[in-house]
């Protein structure tokens, strides 16, 4: 074991600082990295005190070394390719091999050292959002540290002083880099494991991007009209669905890091809004809810008793951000007939499509689009297309999954008589009175 002088040299850190000289670096960890776009198994602890970890949608908790009584950490920015969902890949810049970055998991207490090598072609920091540390430590570029320039480590030093769910990401040349997808979710679990324990515990962090049909690069200067809404950069059907075993009490947290509020809502029951960026919420001041407004830079984290079997969708309720590649300057032109149009436009590009006379539905089109781009509706259920996109996935709540087992159980087996069917005819159209006419006798 590295003791903390002999790890650093002699000069004491007063803030972020730059890892020089080969005695130094030979002391960095190294940093694991990640290439699956799956959600990897919670990382249990395997010394220090106990704690339920956490699971990231599409995404994982990154490994610490012990040295004396520090948690070390090793943190890469650098250029990754995400993909969003099979059949589109996007260059973004992240952390570890994929953006968002990875999950972060401390205890409260936990004296945490987090190096931080930067492979970007610019300068930058890392901010831990939300978190009570030494002002030096904070990295905001210019005012806290010096920035990091390209080929150099830091290293940040700071005590988890609370627990609860924080964020981490640049604060230099901000604008572009987290509009590149450089962010990661932190977490900081109760020293206490009985603080309110919860069986299941999922995390994800909220960002958008401006990726025009056919390119692979967001447009960094976008600030309104955004068409891929993710979480942890992934859009449906290609973000992981939530396993929970019936009866399980369970854990979301979410992160906002995108320019727009998401009222997230979950199908089949009430929750509790219990823990922000700022602390954890008093009992007494909890409501329930169906919904809960996630606002930008922020963090909602709401607790749930699974005990509705079923599959239950879980999204974002503004309409547009559950949907790919959404075009914003479409003409409303529902009742309106285009069939002689869609003909002459036929003859001209046979692949093209005159649509919206009778509204969006797209589970029987097929549309050409370029390569590398999303339908603006996809996935397919058990009863036909589901057509969502964006920010949208399932909750699927079983009675036989094991206590560890974050498999995707499949669609769901409702019981007989539990699902909207059809009836035999529909009712005959009323008798109608016309206007001028006589009026009607009423048989006694």
């Amino acid at each position: 074991m590295f003791s903390r002088r002999g790890f650093l040299g002699t000069a004491a850190l007063v803030g972020a600082s730059a890892i020089q000289g080969r005695v130094q670096a030979a002391s960095i960890p190294e940093a694991p990295t990640m290439d699956k776009v799956v959600m990897q198994p919670p990382l249990h602890p395997t010394s220090g005190p106990d704690y339920r970890p956490v699971v990231t949608l599409n995404g994982w908790s990154l490994p610490f070394r012990l040295n004396g009584d520090w948690k070390e950490f090793h943190l890469v920015a650098e250029p990754v390719v995400r993909e969003f969902a099979e059949g589109m890949k996007v260059n973004l810049w992240g952390y570890n091999g994929q953006s968002p970055g990875p999950t972060i998991e401390a205890v409260e207490g936990d004296k945490v050292r987090i190096f931080v090598t930067n492979r970007l072609p610019e300068y930058t920091t890392v901010h831990w959002h939300g978190m009570i540390i030494p002002s030096g430590m904070d990295g905001v570029g210019g005012l806290n540290q010096p920035h990091i320039e390209p080929g150099k480590t830091f290293v940040y030093e700071f005590e988890m002083k609370k627990s609860g769910t924080f964020m981490y990401h640049p604060h230099s040349d901000e604008m572009v880099q987290m509009a590149m997808g450089m962010m990661g979710m932190f977490i900081v679990h109760p020293r206490d494991p009985s603080f309110r324990a919860v069986d299941r515990d999922f995390v994800f962090v909220m960002s958008t991007y401006r990726v025009d049909p056919g390119t692979y690069l967001p447009h960094v200067n976008e600030m309104t009209d955004f068409n891929m809404w993710t979480w942890n950069a992934r859009v449906f059907p290609g973000i992981d669905p939530l396993p929970v075993r019936l009866g399980d009490k369970v854990r979301v947290r979410i992160g906002n890091l995108s320019m727009t509020n998401h009222p997230i809502h979950l199908h089949g029951h009430s929750f509790a809004v219990t823990c922000t960026d700022g602390g954890w919420i008093q009992e007494s001041a909890q409501i329930p809810e169906t919904t809960t407004d996630v606002p930008v830079g922020a963090i909602r984290v709401f607790d749930v008793l699974a005990d509705n079997p079923g599959d239950w969708a879980f999204h974002c309720h503004k309409s547009h951000h559950t949907m790919n590649s959404m075009g914003h300057e479409v003409r409303n032109l529902i009742g309106v007939s285009r069939k002689d149009l869609a003909k002459a436009v036929g003859k001209l590009a046979p692949d093209g499509m005159a649509m919206g006379s009778t509204g969006m539905a797209m589970g029987n089109m097929e549309m050409p689009a370029p390569d590398n781009t999303l339908p603006m509706m996809t996935g397919t259920g058990q009863f036909g297309p589901i057509e969502m996109g964006g920010m949208f996935t399932v909750m699927k709540i079983r009675d036989d999954l094991a206590r560890d087992d974050y498999r995707d159980p499949g669609p769901y087996k409702f019981p007989k008589g539990t699902v909207a069917y059809e009836v035999a005819a529909p009712a005959p159209e009323p008798a109608r009175h016309k206007s001028g006419s006589p009026p009607m006798k009423h048989k006694m």
